[in-house]
């Protein structure tokens, strides 16, 4: 299939190199979660030097400003994430990372560009009614981000009736774009599990009350629970990904440890999960007289699309790719996003444009501007669609 040139307006095609150098800044000096100082400074004076009152600190680094139309309206948010991974980028670019074991290798740097972009060009167009909310949002990565943000009081001070983000997708390829109605991204729950027990001599087990013992068991017997508990035609992932343990061949350790995470398309089958990883904490904490702790440090629910607004967004695609280019009977990924907190808040959809990379999250990944006005295009056509 040939992938046709997107339909973007001359006065976004102007803003590319602009956000291009946002983008490239923001990438040389990435950020974890919550520690985006340098990015929420640059994003909050791009803002400010458009005219607009960029408000910082919510959710701790978060940044909102709002494009006010000044006539009566709906009020629709975009949102960008901005934190980059806790990893090293393989990369010889010139705006490569400067911070060793730090960077943007999943793109949030091109999202936050992009909202920068939007921002821009609803200043110098303003929409003919109500007003859009820019939410540029912290530690998506696993940091509660968008969480924080609500329980600091975003939606208080910055009302929605309509929530929308986009992600670059390198499975669907440059020029293309997928979404769905429904749940399209997965839940997720981070779990740590500690086991204590009565560390001593190996020669000596009986003296001892060996945690490694109960924790070898839960790594094996906790991706059983998909397998044995969970309808099969169910969406659910339980995997354990670190077992630490012991320090030498002839110690019984005191204390052993796990983690892993856990993935859901529905609400219901993520609480079956969490219920049967509980139950069987609990079960092997008597078996074996050790404690076990389970923890949760970081969840989130599945992003579920809006019919209404999912339709919305699929038209917006198809009037800059191509209806040919929109897969809207997309299945749903197995990643997940924190937006999904948002999605709770207000209908709204969450929708992929393609890219030509190595995967997120990989340490050659790489963002192509040339997806920056595309990305602006496509909120625009939401914006103008909804409010004139």
């Amino acid at each position: 299939m040939t992938v046709s040139s997107p339909d973007v307006p001359e006065a976004i095609r102007a803003l590319a190199p602009t956000m291009t150098d946002w983008r490239r800044a923001i990438h040389a000096w990435p950020e974890l979660g919550f520690e985006e100082q340098r990015t929420s400074a640059l994003v909050a004076d791009t803002l400010r030097a458009l005219g607009l009152q960029a408000q910082t600190g919510l959710g701790g680094t978060g940044v909102v400003a709002v494009v006010d139309s000044g006539v009566p309206g709906l009020s629709i948010g975009l949102r960008a994430d901005m934190d980059a991974l806790p990893m090293d980028e393989d990369s010889d670019l010139p705006f490569r990372s400067q911070r060793p074991g730090v960077a943007h290798t999943c793109g949030h740097d091109g999202h936050t560009a992009a909202l920068l972009g939007v921002a821009r060009h609803l200043v110098a167009h303003p929409p003919a009614s109500g007003r859009v909310v820019l939410i540029f949002q912290p530690a998506e990565e696993g940091g509660r981000g968008a969480i924080r943000m609500i329980e600091d009081g975003l939606f208080d001070r910055f009302a929605c009736d309509e929530v929308y983000a986009f992600h670059n997708m390198p499975l669907l390829g440059m020029g293309r774009a997928s979404l769905r109605t429904g749940a399209t991204l997965q839940s997720l729950a981070v779990f740590e599990i500690t086991v204590e027990g009565v560390g001593g001599h190996a020669a000596a087990p009986h003296k001892a009350n060996d945690p490694l013992q109960v924790a070898a068991r839960l790594a094996v017997e906790i991706p059983a629970i998909v397998g044995r508990h969970i309808d099969p035609m169910e969406t659910a992932l339980i995997n354990v990904g670190s077992l630490q343990a012991g320090t030498t061949h002839n110690i019984i350790p005191a204390t052993a440890t796990l983690s892993g995470t856990l993935r859901a398309l529905s609400k219901d089958v993520h609480e079956a999960l969490l219920q049967r990883l509980r139950a069987l904490c609990e079960g092997h904490a008597a078996i074996s007289g050790c404690r076990v702790q389970l923890q949760l440090p970081h969840a989130c629910p599945p992003c579920v699309n809006a019919p209404e607004q999912a339709a919305l967004a699929a038209s917006a695609l198809a009037d800059v790719l191509g209806p040919d280019q929109v897969d809207t009977d997309a299945r749903a990924y197995p990643f997940s996003d924190d937006f999904s907190y948002m999605l709770e808040q207000w209908p709204g959809a969450y929708l992929f444009l393609g890219i030509d990379s190595a995967m997120c999250h990989h340490p050659t990944f790489r963002f192509d501007d040339a997806l920056l006005p595309v990305a602006v295009a496509v909120f625009d056509r939401i914006v103008r669609r909804r409010l004139g």
